[in-house]
């Protein structure tokens, strides 16, 4: 029987309200000061989102992703589709945000990805991708620290 598969994470960010971080996530400014080179986002269902990214991180990957915005619920959910590394089809990512206390938590879920070698190469590669995001989204909240 095949099983879903779903890449899930969660942050705490602390002393942020939900509405800064949702810019953080849906807005090209926002996007640009901690994680993307160029992005352009139509933050409404219908939308478009286009992630660039020119010498970024360790490896000084360039690159282009993007979809249609699926959700758009200010400032408590987000979800657009763009497409798996491997190219074969595309996922969901779905980014929740919600306050706790003076403090913020995203989850966000992608999925799914297709159930032989390569479907877990992509999310594999999401997961990792994604753990290394959400904690840079983190410091760059709490402490003005970008990528």
């Amino acid at each position: 029987m095949a099983v879903p598969r779903r890449v899930a994470f969660s942050t705490l960010i602390r002393n942020t309200n939900p509405e800064r971080v949702y810019e953080a996530l849906t807005t090209s400014r926002g996007l640009d000061s901690w994680f993307t080179t160029g992005a352009a986002v139509e933050p409404k269902p219908g939308g478009s989102i286009r992630f660039r990214w020119k010498d970024w991180g360790p490896n000084g990957y360039t690159g282009e992703n993007g979809g249609p915005v699926v959700e758009a619920a200010r400032p408590s959910r987000f979800a657009f589709r763009w497409m798996v590394d491997s190219g074969r089809h595309e996922t969901t990512v779905e980014i929740a945000i919600a306050p706790r206390g003076p403090d913020t938590v995203v989850s966000l879920v992608e999925g799914t990805y297709a159930d032989d070698e390569i479907g877990l190469q992509d999310m594999l590669n999401r997961a990792s991708g994604w753990g290394c995001v959400l904690t840079i989204l983190k410091f760059n909240l709490e402490h003005g620290v970008s990528y």
